[in-house]
């Protein structure tokens, strides 16, 4: 039986799951409640308007791949700079004295951040370690060390129990939810996360079915647990997919099979056509 345009696509990228061989089957969630804490009277914001003008100068959007992409050779020396001052003035930042809004859109913000200058500092790569660059990049906030990891899997994760949240956290490959053009912020996040859960279920990165198979980003596999079970992350799926997507798996009852693409999300990389 010939295989699919579909099918092609996953197994083209399945050699890039060899990059991710450290990454454990289920990320668990630990809550750090030292960063359980937040301030609603306060209305002041968090200003990401630098990190947002680098995101708006170096982030492709709609590209014809599906993937948006960043231009990291073309990243100014400049600029470097200017994403050092802003990940520095986060890290002098107690988002606990803010609101919820403003601290979802902070960690957000500040985890891309940190994978960016990674990337930028590794560069030029042609693939990432999803794994090694949550061990390896740290930060202190408010006066304690905290690595990528910890602000995923220890403060978004547990505290906001939202799976939405994996779909705003860019690891710098194409196998990764898109990063956007723009930085999260109290007002637009659950815009820009909506948009991000759409774009990465309606992608063939994110997800292919048919009658008879189902196959989905590592991703889901990996984080698991915020989904509950198949049929719930399945549910999920449906909710977001676009309409054809959406009937094949409400009548979906087969096994998942999962994959990864950990190549660099740079303009070069090309997606299989």
């Amino acid at each position: 039986m010939p295989i699919s345009k579909a099918s092609l696509l996953f197994i083209s990228v399945m050699f890039c799951s060899a990059f991710c061989t450290d990454v454990v089957a289920s990320v668990n969630a630990k809550y750090w409640a030292i960063w359980d804490a937040s301030n609603e009277s306060n209305l002041n914001i968090i200003d990401h308007g630098s990190f947002d003008q680098l995101l708006n100068s170096y982030v492709i959007a709609n590209h014809p791949s599906g993937i948006n992409r960043f231009r990291y050779a073309d990243v100014s020396t400049r600029d470097k700079k200017k994403l050092k001052r802003y990940i520095s003035r986060m890290a002098k930042t107690d988002p606990r004295l803010y609101s919820r809004v403003e601290q979802k859109a902070y960690w957000l913000n500040l985890y891309n951040a940190l994978t960016i200058q990674t990337v930028l500092q590794k560069y030029p790569v042609s693939s990432l370690a999803k794994a090694s660059i949550k061990r390896k990049n740290r930060i202190k906030v408010a006066g304690t060390k905290l690595s990528l990891a910890d602000i995923e899997n220890r403060i978004l994760r547990p505290i906001w129990r939202d799976r939405k949240i994996l779909f705003g956290l860019s690891c710098g490959t194409m196998g990764c939810p898109n990063i956007q053009q723009q930085a999260f912020t109290g007002a637009n996040t659950k815009q820009l996360l909506n948009r991000s859960v759409r774009e990465f279920i309606n992608h063939p990165r994110g997800m292919i079915v048919d009658r008879r198979q189902l196959q989905a980003s590592e991703i889901f596999d990996w984080y698991a647990a915020d989904f509950g079970s198949d049929k719930k992350m399945i549910k999920f799926f449906a909710h977001y997919a676009e309409d054809t997507k959406a009937l094949y798996l409400l009548g979906f009852n087969g096994a998942i099979a999962y994959s990864s693409d950990a190549r660099l999300n740079a303009p070069e990389t090309s997606w299989p056509q």
